[in-house]
C-alpha cells in the first residue's frame, strides 16, 4: 500500500543518502561509480553523504532515466519510502 500523498517532488530525496549497490548495468555514467578494494560498485557519494547524482538545485536524479535499478524499484509513497522519510523528520 502506498501512500498517494507522497511524491518525490514533495520530498527532500532522503532515499539519495542510501547506500546503493549496482548489481545490474543500466549506463550510470561511470563517473557516478565508486569501486570497493573487493570490487563491489555502488553509486558515489560526496563527503556530506548524498549520492554524487543528486542535483542539489532540484534535489532529483540528474540521471534519472539511467539510474540504478534498485533506486527503480524504491517505490515512492511505499513502506521503505516512508520509512526513510520518517527517520530524516527533524525533531521538534
Amino acid at each position: 500500500m502506498t501512500d498517494p500523498g507522497i511524491s518525490c517532488s514533495n520530498c527532500q530525496a532522503c532515499c539519495c543518502r542510501l547506500e546503493v549497490m549496482l548489481i545490474t548495468e543500466t549506463g550510470v555514467p561511470e563517473r557516478f561509480i565508486e569501486t570497493d578494494q573487493w570490487g563491489g560498485r555502488t553509486m558515489a557519494r560526496l563527503d556530506d553523504g548524498w549520492c554524487a547524482a543528486l542535483d542539489r538545485t532540484t534535489m532529483s536524479c540528474s540521471i534519472y532515466e539511467k539510474r540504478p535499478f534498485i533506486c527503480r524499484e524504491f517505490e515512492m509513497g511505499g513502506y521503505e519510502c516512508i520509512e526513510e522519510r520518517t527517520a530524516n523528520e527533524p525533531i521538534t
